[in-house]
């Protein structure tokens, strides 16, 4: 019990324990119970099931809240719990829409079957869960022993918005992509998929030995986490601007990140009718980075106001985008 009460990154052990363990039991319960079979995952099941994703986010977040009120929880940065996880929660929810996109793009060049993609992004998530908590808890120390780092947050993040702005979206060919060019090079890869397994024993042509081979399914899994990393460095130093409580930032992000396997599947056939959400966030970028600004040289903002804003931008942009795209066609999955 010792262990459970010592303090781990700012918090008691047993926050993080009972946090890791949540999300444990509902990967446990995507890869055990819902996609226990191949089947191919529809758009209303996936609406429920990103439903019920939002709602585990939501009722945590309430959690967070009332711990903070109730005085069980303190965040380093002397602000409200519950306001801040929401904000960068909605922050990291809309910054993946991007992601959508790329990881539908992924899928097709690989040619993976929907059947199979719902348990490649499952298993996905497991390696996320790592590589954002790495990267989340370099951030965190970087904050703590260099103040100035946030200065440089806050400067990527207006960059980064106007870069948005004006700069037009680059072309995703993958064929060029020297991540997929490199995995080619350096692993055996079969031509076709052999069902949900990443890897199968073949014999090799020259010397007629089993040997490992890599699936596409494996590959397309690697890219889709590699798109991920580039995603986050986007997205961590936003979320570090509105709270550098450590266990917020990471909750946020993972709690984001889990819904959006599920409404990828509602998503990937009409995110092209989310276009011009891309400009509500570059806004929302900038204000972020702004805010940094605005606490040292004027007065701490209030979060309530962070959250507003953030929530009306986003939402301006949903609502906008789709009456703007009212009377275009739902794209073929």
């Amino acid at each position: 019990m010792e262990f459970l009460a010592a303090e781990w990154i700012g918090k008691p052990a047993w926050m993080w324990v009972g946090f890791v363990t949540l999300v444990v039991a509902l990967l446990a319960f995507d890869l055990g119970v819902l996609n226990k079979k191949d089947k191919e995952l529809g758009i209303a099941e996936s609406l429920w099931l990103s439903l019920f994703y939002f709602g585990i986010a939501v009722v945590y977040g309430i959690g967070v809240w009332w711990a903070y009120d109730a005085g069980i929880l303190k965040t380093s940065d002397g602000e409200h719990a519950g306001m801040n996880y929401f904000t960068g929660y909605f922050i990291e929810k809309a910054l993946s829409v991007d992601n959508v996109f790329v990881i539908s793009l992924i899928f097709g060049f690989f040619a993976i079957p929907r059947s199979y993609q719902y348990r490649a992004l499952v298993w996905g998530i497991l390696a996320v869960i790592v590589l954002r908590g790495v990267m989340i808890a370099v951030g965190a120390a970087l904050v703590q022993n260099y103040a100035w780092i946030m200065y440089l947050f806050a400067l990527f993040l207006i960059f980064t918005g106007v870069k948005m702005l004006m700069v037009p979206d680059s072309d995703h060919d993958l064929s060029k992509n020297p991540v997929v060019n490199f995995l080619r090079r350096h692993l055996r890869v079969t031509d076709r998929l052999h069902g949900q397994k990443f890897f199968v024993r073949e014999p090799d042509p020259k010397t007629g030995k089993l040997v490992l081979w890599a699936t596409p399914l494996f590959l397309a899994l690697a890219v889709i986490n590699i798109a991920d990393l580039v995603f986050a460095v986007d997205s961590v130093p936003a979320i570090f601007a509105i709270t550098t409580d450590t266990f917020i930032v990471y909750t946020a992000n993972i709690m984001a990140i889990l819904g959006l396997r599920a409404l990828y599947f509602a998503l990937a056939a009409m995110v092209h009718r989310f276009e011009y959400l891309k400009y509500a966030l570059a806004i929302v970028l900038v204000f972020i980075g702004l805010k940094i600004f605005w606490n040292d040289l004027v007065g701490k903002l209030d979060p309530a106001i962070s959250l507003g804003v953030t929530l009306a931008l986003i939402l301006g942009g949903v609502a906008y985008s789709m009456w703007k795209t009212r009377n275009e066609t739902t794209h073929a999955a």
